[in-house]
């Protein structure tokens, strides 16, 4: 019977990792009878920078459902975009 030589074994260090939590929050924009579908994917295009797929999905999703989460990130990020969205005449909100 043949013994095996076992190889040497490497010992890993111990790395330890700061996590840094950031909340994520969303963007909703509301339907309403006011804006046109055009208007709606020009604005998400334009101010959120969807491509003009995801934008026209989007807005079938705000006009079938009543709203639709645009876009995800930080409050920082996403206050602006609100602001955009409603100077345009579109109801949004930032929810957690």
């Amino acid at each position: 019977m043949q013994l095996f030589e076992m190889p040497e074994i490497d010992v890993l260090e111990e790395v330890e990792e700061k996590v840094i939590e950031t909340a994520l929050f969303s963007l909703v924009v509301f339907n309403d009878e006011v804006n046109t579908f055009d208007w709606v994917i020009e604005t998400l295009i334009e101010v959120c920078e969807h491509s003009p797929e995801q934008a026209e999905q989007c807005t079938i999703i705000i006009h079938y459902k009543g709203k639709c989460r645009v876009k995800n990130g930080s409050w920082e990020d996403l206050v602006p975009m609100r602001q955009a969205i409603c100077r345009r005449g579109i109801s949004a909100e930032i929810l957690q």
